[in-house]
């Protein structure tokens, strides 16, 4: 069965420590409140008790790298889903928020060796990210969602 063009994996997550923390910005929230809906919908699809499932929301796209290394840090973490928008305008602030955003994303995930999902749509446009946030289809935060738990799996049992 495939989500959003992903295909659904059978993994196994039996055992696995710690919780799946999705860190979502604030920022476009009408946006951002779908791809969070997506991502718990599809943790629990999947198995995750909702118990293990921690909400975290910040003011925007640039804050979330940060939030995602001191989560991380205090332990107990499986993965972290990074759920934002941020939408092209006139000036160049788009470049330098999603630059900044992916980039920390990156550098934490690499620093600390858990994985972290990039849900962080940049889009061009408000249809643009009204598309990718469709609780009915497509939906990047479900996406986000099977990446880590594939991850997870990946990483538990070295199976690449």
């Amino acid at each position: 069965m495939k989500t959003g063009g992903i295909e659904k994996l059978e993994i196994d997550l039996s055992g696995s420590e710690g919780d799946f923390v999705i860190v979502a910005s604030r920022w476009n929230d009408d946006i951002v409140i779908k791809l969070v809906e997506g991502a718990i919908k599809e943790l629990s699809l999947q198995g995750i008790d909702e118990k293990k499932i921690r909400l975290i929301r910040v003011p925007g796209a640039f804050e979330i790298p940060l939030i995602c290394q001191q989560v991380i840090n205090m332990g107990g973490v499986a993965a972290v889903l990074a759920l934002g928008v941020i939408i092209r305008g006139d000036t160049p602030h788009f470049e330098h928020v999603a630059n900044g955003c992916i980039n920390g994303i990156i550098q934490v995930s690499l620093k600390t060796e858990i994985p972290i999902s990039n849900g962080v749509l940049t889009v061009n446009s408000v249809e643009q990210a009204r598309e990718r946030s469709n609780c009915d289809g497509d939906n990047k935060g479900a996406e986000a969602a099977l990446a880590a738990l594939e991850m997870v799996h990946l990483l538990k049992y070295q199976a690449y």
